[in-house]
C-alpha cells in the first residue's frame, strides 16, 4: 500500500464531498447496493466483528413508513430519496464471532457482558456507517447522514424480533447541489489537535 490517492480521489472523498438534502431523479440499482456493502465490509471493526446491519429503503412503502419515525425535515428528505440506509448494530454480534474471528475463542469476551456489548456493537457500527459514506462517495454517490428520528420506533418497525438496534439513518443518491448550504468552517489542526 506504498501509493495514495490522487488529489482527485481525496476531493471526491473528503474535500469536494458534501453531504445533501435531496437528490436528482436518478434511481440507484440494487448492483450498486451490493457494490457499497463489498466495500464497507473491508473496514476495520474490533476482533472483525462486523455488528453493522443495513436495511435498504428502496420502496416507496418503506421510505414513507421510515419518514413517519422521523423529526423535522428528515421526513421528506427521507420520502424524496432513491434510497435511505438504516444502520443497525447487531447487539448480538458475538454469536458470528467463530466464524469472523475463528483464531480465537472472542465470543467468550463479550456473551454476557452487556456493557462491553453495547459500547462494542455502537463503536464498530459507527465506524461501519463511515465506511458506508466513503463506500457510497468512492462509487460516485452521494449520501445524508442524519440522527433526527425516533430510535425505538424504528426498531420495532425495521428490526422487530431481532436483536439488532438503530445508530442512524442516511439518504443515498446522486446530491442535487441546489440542496446544500455554503460549507460549515473547518478548523486548523492546532485548533482541535496535540502532539505530546
Amino acid at each position: 500500500m506504498a501509493e495514495k490517492l490522487s488529489e482527485e480521489g481525496l476531493d471526491l472523498l473528503f474535500r469536494k464531498a458534501r453531504s445533501y438534502n435531496g437528490y436528482l431523479d436518478r434511481p440507484v440499482s440494487e448492483d450498486q447496493l451490493h457494490a457499497i456493502w463489498d466495500l464497507v465490509k473491508w473496514g476495520p471493526t474490533s476482533a472483525n466483528m462486523l455488528p453493522a446491519r443495513i436495511v435498504w429503503c428502496v420502496s416507496q412503502e418503506s421510505k414513507d413508513k421510515l419518514a413517519a419515525l422521523a423529526s423535522g425535515t428528515n421526513g421528506p428528505k427521507i420520502q424524496s430519496a432513491p434510497v435511505t440506509a438504516i444502520i443497525g448494530m447487531d447487539m448480538e454480534f458475538y454469536e458470528h464471532l467463530p466464524r469472523l474471528f475463528p483464531h480465537a475463542d472472542a465470543r467468550s469476551w463479550f456473551a454476557g457482558n452487556d456493557a462491553l456489548i453495547e459500547a462494542s456493537a455502537f463503536r464498530n457500527s459507527s465506524l461501519q456507517g463511515g465506511y458506508f459514506i466513503m463506500a457510497a462517495r468512492a462509487l460516485g454517490l452521494d449520501t445524508g447522514p442524519m440522527s433526527g428520528f425516533d430510535n425505538a420506533a424504528v426498531d420495532a418497525a425495521f428490526f422487530a424480533g431481532t436483536k439488532v438496534k438503530s445508530n442512524f439513518i442516511s439518504t443515498l443518491g446522486y446530491g442535487d447541489p441546489a440542496t446544500i448550504f455554503d460549507r460549515s468552517p473547518r478548523p486548523d489542526f492546532k485548533d482541535f489537535n496535540k502532539i505530546v
